[in-house]
């Protein structure tokens, strides 16, 4: 049972990074399609798959489309249910959602300021009352998260699940614009960024070269953090 996944630019799509991880972390069999996001073609590429528009898309091993990373999530989980993509407990599960849906509709301060890129650190970005709303917002909603879980294991409801999935772009737009964070959420970006799955996806983005860079670069850069 292999799935086709239908992605963007490494470096740069974070709805893609989270359609990756939904079917890597969970080791589902699944080929990877890389789509011209920056190229000009993305609609020609996309054209077999509609009414799909943007990426990710997903397709089932029976040839069902699906789109939306909230939709691929219960997808994926719908069809394998011991992969572990949600919380076993009923509470938590809910909680995980909540997470997951609001990250789809909000923060959008921080998505439209701190656009994710995964090549370097921008220095002296200046953070505005909005990004450091959304910021104040998603320390809530993790430490929240952790208290529920019982500050169990090491991510947000203990096990790795969908709600790391759809938090792993915000944690690397954090480490990328070198947000303020408490060091509880500075923790958890490192884990994140840390992880193999993460350090996978951003390897294969660097093989990329972008002139000129899509993103606005700060006036000064240090590199990504070094993990292992």
């Amino acid at each position: 049972m292999t799935y086709d996944l239908y992605i963007g630019d490494q470096a740069f799509s974070t709805w893609s990074l989270r359609g990756w991880l939904m079917l890597e972390k969970f080791g589902l069999s699944f080929n990877t399609h890389l789509l011209g996001l920056y190229s000009g073609t993305m609609q020609s590429d996309l054209a077999p798959l509609a009414p799909a528009r943007l990426v990710p898309v997903m397709q089932t091993p029976e040839g069902d489309v699906v789109g939306e990373t909230l939709a691929m999530a219960e997808t994926l989980a719908e069809r394998h249910p011991d992969a572990g993509h949600w919380p076993q407990d009923a509470g938590l599960r809910s909680a995980a959602r909540w997470l997951c849906a609001e990250m789809a509709s909000g923060f959008s301060a921080l998505r439209s300021e701190c656009p994710m890129q995964l090549f370097h650190v921008n220095e002296g970005f200046h953070v505005s009352d909005g990004v450091r709303a959304d910021l104040d917002r998603i320390e809530t909603l993790w430490a929240w998260a952790r208290s529920r879980s019982g500050d169990q294991g090491d991510w947000l409801f203990g096990e790795y699940s969908l709600a790391d999935v759809f938090y792993a772009p915000v944690a690397a737009r954090m480490v990328g614009y070198d947000l303020p964070m408490t060091a509880f959420a500075s923790a958890y970006c490192e884990r994140t960024i840390s992880d193999q799955a993460f350090i996978a996806w951003r390897t294969e983005g660097l093989k990329k070269t972008y002139d000129p860079f899509p993103y606005p670069v700060t006036a000064k850069t240090r590199p990504w953090p070094e993990v292992s």
